[in-house]
C-alpha cells in the first residue's frame, strides 16, 4: 500500500515526468539495488548447491556435468528457482546435518514441469557419514515420455547404492509400443548390463516395494562395494559417469526435446488426466515415504516442516 500510495500521489502532481525528482531517482536506485541483492543471494545459493561439498571428486564432476547439462539444455523452459533461500540450503539444530535443494519449474508452454536436484549430508552414529545426491526431471501432462532420475546414496567410503533410471509415466504391458518406443530401441538396458559386469557391482533391492513398483524393468539399481576408496573412485568416473550422461542424452533427445503433439501424437483429454493422476500419485508417495519419515529425525521438526511445505508446494501435492 505505501508504494502505491506513493506513485499515485506523485504521478498526479505538477512535476514534469521528465524531470524526476530525487525521490523518484532514489527509489529508482533502491529497486536496482533491491534487484541487484536479489540475484546475488540466488547466485550464492545456487553455487553452494552446485558445491556438492562432501563427496569424492569424481562424484562432485558427475553431478555438476549432468546438472549443467540438464539446466542448459533445458534453460530456454526453465523459470529461475523461487525457493526460499532457507530451504535452498538448511543444516539441523546442532549442525550435524546439512543439505541444499535446487528447484526450477518449467514455463508453461513446455513439456517440462520441473527438475530438482538435492545433496544431503548426515553424521550417523556409527561415526560414518549418510551422503545422497539426486537429479531428477519431470514431464507434465503434455507428453507421456518418462522422466529422469539419478541418485547416489553412500554411508561408507568404499561402497555406495546408484539408481540411474527414465520411470516410466504409463503401464508397459498394456502399452508394448511404449516399452519399445523409450527403453529398446535406445538401448537403456546395455548400461545395466555394462555395470553389472564389474566385480564389485550387484543388483540393489530396495526394501520399499513401492520404488521397486516405479522404476522401469531397464533401472540400474545397483551396489557397488570396493575394496579401496581410489577403485570406487575409479568405477565412478570411467563406468557410473558414462553411463549416466548417456541416460540423461537420450532423456533430454528422446523424452524432453519435443511434445507429442509435435510428433504428430494427441494426447487426449482422458489419458491427459490420467498421467496427471499418475504423476501426482507418484511424488505424494515419494513425499510420504521419503522427506515425511526421514526428514524429521534427520532435521527436526521446525527445519523439516519449513522444507517439506516448501517441496510438497513445488511437486503440486499440498
Amino acid at each position: 500500500m505505501p508504494m502505491i500510495f506513493c506513485n499515485t500521489l506523485y504521478s498526479s502532481s505538477s512535476l514534469s515526468p521528465l524531470a524526476p525528482t530525487r525521490t523518484n531517482s532514489s527509489r529508482f536506485s533502491n529497486k536496482l539495488r533491491v534487484r541487484a541483492q536479489s540475484q546475488s543471494m540466488d547466485d550464492h545459493l545456487h553455487r553452494k548447491f552446485m558445491e556438492f561439498p562432501y563427496v569424492s571428486p569424481s562424484r562432485r564432476q558427475l553431478m555438476v556435468d549432468l546438472m549443467s547439462t540438464l539446466e542448459d539444455g533445458l534453460q530456454s523452459h526453465l523459470l529461475p528457482c523461487s525457493l526460499p533461500p532457507d530451504v535452498r540450503n538448511f543444516k539441523n539444530p546442532n549442525g550435524s546435518a546439512e543439505a541444499s535443494i535446487h528447484i526450477r519449474s518449467g514455463d508453461k508452454s513446455s513439456p517440462i514441469d520441473f527438475v530438482i536436484g538435492s545433496w544431503i549430508h548426515c553424521k550417523i552414529p556409527t561415526g560414518a557419514s549418510l551422503n545422497i545426491t539426486s537429479i531428477s526431471a519431470f514431464l507434465n501432462s503434455s507428453t507421456k515420455a518418462p522422466n529422469f532420475l539419478l541418485e547416489l546414496i553412500q554411508s561408507s567410503p568404499t561402497s555406495l547404492v546408484l539408481v540411474l533410471d527414465l520411470p516410466h509415466r504409463k503401464d508397459l504391458v498394456l502399452h508394448p509400443d511404449y516399452l519399445k518406443e523409450y527403453y529398446q530401441d535406445t538401448s537403456l538396458d546395455s548400461h545395466r548390463q555394462s555395470l553389472l559386469k564389474l566385480p564389485q557391482v550387484k543388483p540393489y533391492v530396495s526394501p520399499s516395494l513401492f520404488i521397486r513398483s516405479a522404476v522401469s524393468p531397464t533401472a540400474s539399481m545397483l551396489q557397488i562395494e570396493a575394496e579401496e576408496e581410489e577403485k570406487l573412485e575409479e568405477i565412478l568416473r570411467d563406468h557410473v559417469s558414462p553411463a549416466a550422461k548417456e541416460v540423461l542424452r537420450v532423456w533430454l533427445e528422446r523424452c524432453a526435446a519435443k511434445e507429442d503433439e509435435e510428433d504428430g501424437i494427441v494426447i487426449g483429454e482422458e489419458e491427459r488426466l490420467a498421467l496427471e493422476r499418475r504423476d501426482k500419485s507418484f511424488r505424494k508417495k515419494s513425499v510420504e515415504e521419503d522427506l515425511d519419515l526421514q526428514f524429521p529425525r534427520i532435521f527436526g521438526e521446525e527445519v523439516s516442516s519449513r522444507v517439506v511445505h516448501a517441496i510438497k508446494e513445488a511437486f503440486g501435492v499440498l
